[in-house]
């Protein structure tokens, strides 16, 4: 499954490069995230409970971060095991840029599941898939802009 998306930020680019570098920022954006734990500068590792269709599952997974050019963007990939409920793999581009003094993120990701998840079927998961990155994004930028979005 393949998401785009787009969302503005009330804040220059250097805060949003920060705050998308920042584990306890991403713990408060990432739907059902329990922990995540900075390794280095470019890897780190995430705890999410998730619920898809009927299923809720425990996913521990590790992401690296690569194509850093700070303050414009990156590329997120990563991997989570959820047990018996299966796999999540997937990447993102994530791009930033100046425009009226706000900050527009732009994001192109790709994502694969398998095991049980991949039952569930395509709708269900893609339909999922994308309300969890527009739950991300909208508290992403409460978290940012100090405020709920609006």
């Amino acid at each position: 499954m393949d998401l785009t998306g787009e969302v503005r930020l009330a804040a220059d680019r250097e805060t949003v490069w920060r705050a998308l570098n920042d584990p306890e920022i991403l713990k408060q954006a990432i739907p059902g995230c329990e922990s995540v734990e900075k390794l280095s500068d470019t890897e780190f590792t995430a705890k999410v409970v998730l619920k898809i269709g009927p299923m809720k599952a425990t996913f521990s997974g590790k992401g690296t971060l690569g194509d850093l050019n700070p303050p414009n963007g990156y590329t997120i990939s990563g991997e989570g095991q959820g047990g018996v409920a299966g796999f999540g793999k997937g990447s993102a581009k994530v791009e930033l840029s100046d425009d009226a003094g706000q900050t527009v993120l732009r994001y192109t990701a790709a994502a694969q599941v398998g095991g049980k998840i991949a039952q569930l079927g395509a709708r269900l998961i893609d339909a999922t898939a994308k309300k969890l990155a527009d739950q991300f994004f909208v508290k992403f930028a409460e978290v940012v802009n100090g405020k709920p979005a609006g």
